[in-house]
């Protein structure tokens, strides 16, 4: 095929209109909006890529920070839970078995 040629899949959908006589003032203005373009594609293939890549890092940069910030609050959860028997011999929080109840051995069994 040539340049710029246009083909149909299937040529029966093809539709023709015989135009008698060429309308010069239809040309005209196609001709006026008409605009050749030459791009580089090969710079904007790089130009894309770079976008590309540089959208990943920061993504994969986004993902690190997430994953430290997380793998944090799992250590000090850890911590907390390692140290959570700090303050638990305090007098103010013990009670003696003198000041229990006497129901409070009995157990049931049945």
């Amino acid at each position: 095929m040539a340049t710029g040629q246009v083909s149909f899949h299937d040529q029966k959908m093809v539709k023709k209109i015989h135009v008698p006589v060429r309308q010069n003032a239809t040309v005209n203005r196609l001709n006026k909006t008409r605009t050749e373009e030459f791009p580089d594609l090969r710079a904007e293939r790089e130009e894309d890529q770079k976008q590309k890549s540089k959208a990943d890092r920061m993504k994969r940069e986004e993902q690190k920070a997430k994953d430290r910030l997380e793998k944090q609050e799992r250590e000090q959860k850890k911590w907390q839970k390692d140290h959570a028997y700090d303050d638990m011999f305090q007098e103010e929080h013990m009670i003696s078995n003198q000041e229990r109840d006497a129901g409070f051995y009995e157990d049931d069994f049945m």
